[in-house]
């Protein structure tokens, strides 16, 4: 690939340096201008040499030895300057019948010669002009554009491919069934569409692909095209719009010229919320290129004839804030939902993933699935890619079990910090830190089983953290099942406190999650005796998570309701502290055995974990109080880990 340059201001000031030097070239043999008076004067000298009589001017050469008496001092200075010898002068030539006969009796050689018009405008019209012209186009080229990409502003920018240019094939994509059985029936229409023109059905003129990113929305469209084996038109809905008005709308209708003319076919708008915003959200207006080309894929969508072939498909990631024109039915009417893949869909996109791997006979990939809830499909195919790398960095023929297991901790935690230095007493609570969220985890029956401890710093502000696998994919959560996961977050600061007797920076991370749950618990499932069923705050999307939905900009409960809302969250959070120092007392030894064990190997995995919590081995310090310890100051940040959800 050719490095990109960059404009720069040199080019300016190479092509002004060329310029001059080309004048200055063009004008560097100095010519003498002599009135026509001189002229005859020196002829009659003997001055003159190879005279050239034009049609409108005379030029020739004069010897300027001995010139001081015939011509004007200043004259003659002028010429001298520029060195003494033969000089070149040019005279406009006048109306004297005589001049051929001075010229025979001065014998001075002279001969006819025409005038060329179009030198003079060459040299100083054209060729300059061509010249800047050069220069411009290659500064065009060189900012990314070029006269001919202006002249096709308004063509569309599709990607066309083939069936073989794509290489995607249902076989590719898994962990999304359902949505493969709602548009297995476009590929069999573009197969066969005799067999729905035959009963009198219309194939959907739209279908739009809604999931999370990294679901396999683009992905499942490139799909569609490699079954059908017809042209696909993919284009970003963003390379529509450009700052010249009409532009978007024009390649709108040539994108729709182009598809009919190799129908049947697919388009593929990806990232449509670009260009299909609503346009109650564009209060002043201040982007009409962007609306116009909106109507005009508006009016496309209505003009054209699904029974030509021609299927429109669009992605997005944010269909709340997309126009409901797009939504109606005749356009995007179907609509096909992508939600994260559970267990079992993990478990087959992992085995799609791992075709091109070397991997080796103790990767269980059932285990590996267990362990990535919440992970969409491009998700894994980067736990996948990052296991590969980690084992050829190693010098391994294969990639094995381990690392998996390292490539998943890097995903999640980030990178280990192998240079990072601390202290004992950092490490002492970061210890602690960890154990009382394991301790409490493992005695809490709601909440997920702890599957590895560790004081290892990753990433940024992460010191430690404990990874918590669930049982079984779960789409809904008892009271009692929030209130154990709200111990749990609660296990590490608990713990510092309890046995230090003071509190570090390091549970910020943790309190902010169990502040959130706790207001959801109360705000948004109802589960507040005193507040009732009612809800008071927007529920998002479980599909669109963390995709950037607009909160609500008013609160509409009182302030009496907002005060009483903050005295519950304050309860439960005061409540769900008292059970866990319950808890870490009754099994006080056990939280002194894990943070010892901690210390001594820095991780600690889910044997481990269930040899010591099962009284099968005695304690490491039985009994002894853990020595206080100065708070800690600085960031530390406990890493415990849910669900990803």
């Amino acid at each position: 690939m050719e490095p990109r340059h960059q404009f720069s201001l040199w080019y300016v000031l190479a092509a002004l340096t060329a310029i001059l030097v080309f004048q200055s070239v063009s004008t560097s043999s100095h010519v003498e201008t002599l009135p026509y008076s001189d002229f005859k004067v020196l002829l009659k000298a003997g001055k003159l040499r190879n005279v050239a009589l034009g049609e409108t001017a005379i030029t020739g050469t004069l010897d300027t030895d001995g010139i001081e008496s015939l011509l004007a001092k200043q004259q003659v200075d002028e010429m001298l300057q520029q060195g003494k010898g033969d000089h070149a002068f040019s005279t406009v030539r006048v109306n004297d019948p005589n001049l051929v006969q001075d010229l025979e009796a001065a014998k001075v050689r002279f001969v006819g010669q025409l005038d060329n018009k179009w030198i003079g405008v060459l040299l100083s019209w054209i060729v300059p002009a061509m010249l800047f012209l050069a220069v411009w186009s290659f500064l065009i080229k060189r900012v990314g554009g070029g006269v001919g990409e202006m002249m096709g502003i308004g063509k569309s920018k599709a990607k066309v491919y083939m069936q073989k240019e794509t290489g995607v094939t249902f076989a590719d994509v898994a962990g999304i069934d359902e949505a493969k059985e709602e548009l297995a029936e476009i590929v069999n229409f573009l197969k066969d569409p005799q067999r729905y023109r035959s009963l009198g059905g219309k194939i959907p003129k739209g279908v739009l692909l809604l999931g999370a990113p990294g679901t396999g929305k683009t992905l499942l469209a490139k799909a569609v095209a490699g079954e059908a084996g017809v042209p696909f038109f993919s284009i970003s809905g963003s390379e529509f719009v450009e700052m010249f008005v009409g532009v978007g709308a024009a390649r709108v209708r040539d994108l729709f010229d182009q598809a009919e003319s190799k129908a049947p076919c697919i388009i593929f708008i990806d990232e449509l919320d670009a260009l299909g915003k609503t346009r109650a959200l564009n209060v002043v207006s201040g982007n009409d290129e962007r609306e116009q080309t909106l109507n005009q894929l508006l009016v496309e969508m209505d003009g054209f004839d699904t029974n030509k072939g021609v299927i429109i498909m669009a992605a997005t990631n944010r269909p709340e804030i997309l126009d409901p024109a797009l939504l109606r039915p005749g356009r995007f009417d179907r609509h096909v939902a992508l939600d994260r893949p559970d267990l079992k869909g993990r478990e087959q996109i992992l085995k799609v993933h791992v075709k091109s791997v070397v991997l080796a006979p103790t990767v269980d990939l059932t285990k590996l699935a267990a362990r990535t809830p919440g992970f969409a499909g491009a998700d894994l195919a980067n736990l996948v890619n990052e296991a590969a790398l980690l084992a050829a960095r190693k010098g391994k023929k294969s990639v094995e079990m381990v690392d998996f297991e390292e490539a998943l901790d890097r995903i999640v935690g980030g990178l280990e910090k192998k240079n990072r230095v601390m202290n004992q007493q950092e490490k002492e609570t970061i210890a602690y830190h960890e154990a009382g969220h394991a301790i409490v985890a493992e005695l809490r029956p709601g909440a997920d089983r702890v599957s590895k401890v560790s004081i290892i710093p990753r990433g940024i502000a992460a010191l430690g953290y404990t990874q918590q696998t669930p049982t079984e994919d779960r789409y809904l959560l008892k009271h009692s099942e929030l209130l154990d996961r709200l111990d749990v977050l609660l296990g590490g600061r608990i713990a510092e406190q309890f046995v230090f007797g003071d509190v570090s920076t390091g549970a910020q991370n943790d309190l902010q999650r169990a502040t959130d749950m706790a207001r959801q618990m109360i705000t948004q499932f109802g589960m507040s005796e005193k507040l009732g069923l009612a809800t008071y705050e927007d529920t998002p999307n479980p599909l669109f998570v963390g995709a950037g939905m607009m909160p609500r900009d008013r609160k509409e409960y009182s302030e009496g309701t907002a005060q009483l809302i903050d005295a519950e969250v304050r309860q439960l959070l005061a409540d769900a502290s008292k059970r866990v120092q319950q808890t870490l007392l009754e099994n006080r030894q056990k939280l002194d055995a894990l943070a010892k064990l901690l210390l001594e190997q820095e991780v600690v995995d889910r044997s481990a974990l269930v040899l010591l919590l099962s009284g099968k081995v005695t304690p490491l310090l039985p009994g002894k109080p853990a020595t206080r310890v100065a708070g800690t100051s600085g960031s530390q940040k406990g890493s415990h880990e849910n669900d990803r959800q």
